[in-house]
């Protein structure tokens, strides 16, 4: 999707975490630093600018928001790249900097923080920031790794520089193989920090998968597949299926190809992607949906949407959610034959792609 970057930019304060770091760029020096962003790259943008020789790459999970940040940019500089990969790029830095929120996910940091710290060279340096005054949790996982470390307090939050001495002396793998049961078969499953439902299947995921209904030869799209559970579900379901998976978070397209590996499926393929034109739209019999809560919606808006237009005509999308007032007023625009129904807590709603609707047409 081509972008649009004649705006000009429109400037917005960073995080405090991702403050701090920006406050610590004068004493950074090397030929490579490697980051995340908890915002739109603020702290990257300013490395580049204060160290123009130095290779700055800032590296996203999420395509949307690796997307959001580079339109935001009309000129970024020629040393900083922006990516969305599952992974740090293999290659060694002299500077590591991380920013975290205090209400972020702990095992998501273990894995970033010990990544990091694997792509530091010996003696380059890992600038480690959160916007909670009070921690102590990320000043243990860090004298954990570092001989020594810094810890500077200040109003934004904390602050911690550390030096690499010495490799790890042993690697976690935070990844995790979980199995579950869709009508009597055994279903392997392989999740990461940062991907939907790590580790387990969520409740919502499980009442979707009970309620699908997959007749032999359908070609099926699971819109936000996260660890994959419903996608690899829908794949042994019947004979002659076809499963496209597809999410903007690269670790869940990872893991649910992954999955399908592990069952050695060889008819679910994968996408990431973030802007819902996804490939074989408007030949999908059936569109499958877990959308998350948050967003005021917005997320399921997309969802809805992408699954519209991928859908043929009389195609079938099946979402579940438990707030199903937002969806009875929302669907009718896109949809017909809207039906929800309750199960254990949780709300399934199901309705068709009308014939001859024009691709255009969008919720209000």
């Amino acid at each position: 999707m081509k972008r649009d970057r004649s705006n000009a930019v429109r400037e917005v304060r960073p995080f405090a975490q991702e403050s701090l770091l920006i406050d610590a760029i004068s004493e950074m020096s090397g030929d490579r630093v490697l980051c995340t962003s908890a915002g739109l790259v603020q702290f990257a943008i300013a490395a580049a600018r204060a160290l123009p020789k130095a290779a700055v790459l800032c590296s996203y999970l999420d395509l949307y928001r690796a997307n959001l940040a580079s339109d935001h940019w009309p000129d970024l500089p020629s040393n900083l790249r922006i990516e969305c990969a599952a992974d740090f790029a293999n290659a060694e830095a002299d500077v590591v900097a991380l920013p975290f929120s205090a209400c972020g996910e702990g095992e998501l940091a273990r894995d970033f923080i010990q990544a990091g710290y694997e792509r530091l060279r010996r003696s380059g340096k890992m600038y480690v920031s959160t916007d909670n005054r009070r921690d102590t949790w990320l000043r243990d996982v860090l004298s954990k790794i570092f001989r020594t470390l810094e810890r500077r307090a200040t109003s934004k939050g904390v602050l911690y520089v550390g030096t690499k001495i010495e490799p790890l002396k042993k690697i976690k793998d935070y990844g995790c193989q979980f199995a579950f049961k869709d009508c009597g078969r055994l279903i392997h499953a392989y999740s990461r920090p940062g991907v939907f439902s790590h580790r387990h299947i969520d409740t919502g995921s499980r009442r979707l998968i009970d309620e699908m209904k997959i007749e032999a030869g359908a070609r099926v799209l699971d819109i936000g597949c996260g660890a994959g559970v419903v996608a690899l579900a829908a794949a042994c379901r019947s004979e002659g299926v076809a499963v496209h998976a597809v999410d903007s978070n690269a670790r869940a397209v990872q893991c649910t190809a992954m999955g399908a590996t592990l069952n050695e499926f060889s008819n679910v393929t994968t996408e990431l992607n973030a802007d819902g034109n996804y490939a074989h739209a408007g030949q999908f019999d059936l569109a499958l949906a877990n959308p998350p809560y948050y967003s005021d919606f917005r997320i399921a808006h997309h969802f809805l949407t992408s699954g519209h237009d991928a859908l043929r005509p009389g195609g079938r999308i099946l979402v579940v959610t438990k707030r199903p007032d937002w969806y009875s007023e929302s669907m009718p625009q896109l949809f017909e034959n809207v039906t929800i129904t309750e199960q254990k807590g949780y709300h399934l709603v199901q309705a068709n792609r009308p014939s001859g609707m024009p691709k255009q047409q969008r919720l209000g």
